[in-house]
């Protein structure tokens, strides 16, 4: 036997599909055919019995041949022997008496051939039915021609035309079910295949992912979130948390994955766990929420990394940078000092004084980018932040005095400095912070901007809160390094390639002091177009309105 072969034979083992049929149709035909026996022998009907016996027994023949063959195993034209043997018995059973209905029953065998072998079979046991009774009829002298003796090869043509149709139709429907079934089978495979890839994809990356459902709960989780659990673990459960500063004790309510599963969104947002000291560790978690095609929430994706090295290394290169910072400050200090005391004497020749002032301009210049690298490390070392006292102060006059210092810088190359939209502003912030935010941005609008350029800054209020703009008119911000002009130490590569000078901190620096106290500060910009910034503070105190 071919190795081709023993798929088909398990397959026709399988499939009894074929065999119940037969048993059906015979056992139906057998019981119906002893029914109508036992009532027209009842009923006196019977002239031949050997006739009927006959008829019978040969049925009953067929019947037992159909219960113990294993139609399954065998081609299907065998099985089309019985009920071709079953009209030759509807025959004999006729012979009985020609008028008592027997040949009504040749309806079965011409129903069972027309559905089981289309439209061959149709043909075929309409010819071999019809002519057996024709030829018992013809056979017959006592029978007469009546329109009952015409109607019977009718209706087994019409029966078993019928049943061709009918199987026909469900032969189709078949086919079509067994082509969807084969697509559902594609499908879950796919889709079997595809969660798998999901998977392993999740299980490769080196940071937590899990999957949260409309109330909460957790549908899917990778093996890194596991790994992380397991490093932030304490005997008692997981350690505590605390916020980014490393010294605000988090409840279990405020942790990023409880904030997650009520539906909270929110990016990078850093948690300590474990106590200050060795061994603890730095997550940065993120949380997005998922929407169906109307826009409903059904759930959210948390997603969770170990940023201990990163933070590690920042802090280290914060403490390098005060350090360093602290060691230069005092010295130049000194120095700017004794130029001060220099450049107040008389008696310095025109070329000695100029050589000082350079001196001098360098020296301030190193002074602020050193109170700047300062700024940067106080505030984001270890939780100590930068000192506020708000108060109501008028934000116009801030802005004055500092357009009024920058005015030296401008008119050296000759940059016009507007201040027609500058309205008269109160608002609760704090006075020597916001004039720092207000000196950062309008003097890189100067730096910035082109010779004989221009700068319009303005200020206005709406019902809570104040509005700054700086707007100028210089060598812009491409669109690729836009989303970046925040960052500590980022300076455009068009700015690097220049003489202008910067440490990458004021932009930075800026944001912090506004966000403190409750506002934003956006930028829009266009390489070559110039750059307009936007600042946000609050009007009032926090809780308080007037």
């Amino acid at each position: 036997m071919s190795n081709g072969t023993i798929p088909r034979w398990r397959s026709m083992r399988a499939d009894r599909t074929r065999e119940r049929t037969v048993v059906l149709n015979q056992l139906l035909l057998g019981v119906v055919s002893l029914l109508s026996a036992l009532i027209a022998f009842s009923m006196g009907a019977i002239a031949v019995v050997e006739a009927l016996i006959g008829g019978m027994l040969l049925v009953a023949v067929i019947t037992g041949v159909a219960l113990a063959v294993p139609w399954n195993r065998i081609h299907a034209l065998w099985s089309a022997l019985l009920p071709i043997s079953d009209i030759f018995a509807i025959a004999i059973l006729r012979e009985s008496n020609p008028s008592a209905g027997f040949s009504l029953l040749w309806i079965f065998p011409a129903m069972w051939i027309a559905g089981a072998f289309g439209l061959l079979g149709l043909v075929v046991v309409n010819i071999l039915a019809n002519g057996v009774y024709w030829l018992t009829v013809a056979l017959d002298p006592a029978q007469s021609l009546t329109p009952v003796v015409i109607l019977i090869p009718m209706m087994i043509i019409a029966v078993s035309t019928t049943s061709y149709v009918a199987a026909k139709r469900a032969s189709a429907q078949r086919s079509l079910l067994d082509a969807q079934a084969r697509l559902l089978a594609r499908a879950v495979e796919r889709s079997r295949r595809q969660e798998d890839m999901v998977t392993e994809v999740l299980d490769a990356v080196d940071f937590g992912v899990i999957r949260l459902g409309a109330s909460g709960e957790e549908s899917v989780r990778n093996e890194a979130h596991a790994r992380m659990q397991r490093m932030i673990a304490t005997g008692g459960g997981e350690q505590a948390a605390y916020a980014e500063d490393g010294l605000t004790e988090l409840s279990v309510e405020e942790t990023p994955l409880a904030r997650a599963r009520r539906g909270e969104t929110f990016d990078g947002d850093l948690v300590w766990y474990g106590r200050p000291g060795k061994g603890r560790r730095a997550l940065s978690a993120t949380s997005r929420a998922l929407e169906n095609a109307t826009g409903e929430r059904v759930g959210g994706i948390f997603v969770s990394r170990d940023v201990t090295a990163e933070v590690m290394a920042l802090r280290a290169r914060e403490d390098l940078v005060a350090s360093v910072s602290h060691e230069l400050r005092t010295p130049l200090t000194a120095i700017l000092g004794y130029l001060e005391l220099v450049l107040d004497a008389g008696d310095l020749s025109p070329s000695s004084r100029r050589g000082l002032e350079v001196a001098e301009r360098n020296a301030s210049r190193l002074l602020d980018i050193i109170a700047d690298l300062l700024a940067v490390s106080v505030d984001h070392h270890g939780g100590v932040q930068l000192s506020f006292t708000p108060e109501y102060v008028k934000l116009d006059e801030i802005i004055r005095a500092s357009i009024e210092a920058i005015i030296p810088r401008a008119m050296e190359r000759q940059i016009t400095l507007e201040d027609a939209g500058v309205e008269a502003v109160t608002a609760y912030v704090d006075p020597l912070r916001i004039r720092q935010v207000v000196d950062n941005v309008i003097g890189n609008a100067v730096k910035y901007n082109v010779d004989q350029g221009r700068v319009e800054v303005g200020v206005t209020a709406d019902v809570d809160h104040a509005w700054i703009v700086v707007r100028d008119y210089g060598t812009g911000i491409s669109a690729e390094e836009l989303p970046r002009l925040f960052e500590r130490f980022f300076r455009a590569d068009a700015v690097r390639n220049t003489t202008t000078h910067g440490s990458g901190l004021g932009l930075s620096i800026s944001r912090d002091i506004v966000r403190a106290h409750g506002g934003e500060i956006t930028v829009q910009s266009e390489l070559g177009g110039g750059s307009t910034f936007l600042i946000r503070l609050p009007l009032f105190e926090k809780g308080r309105r007037s």
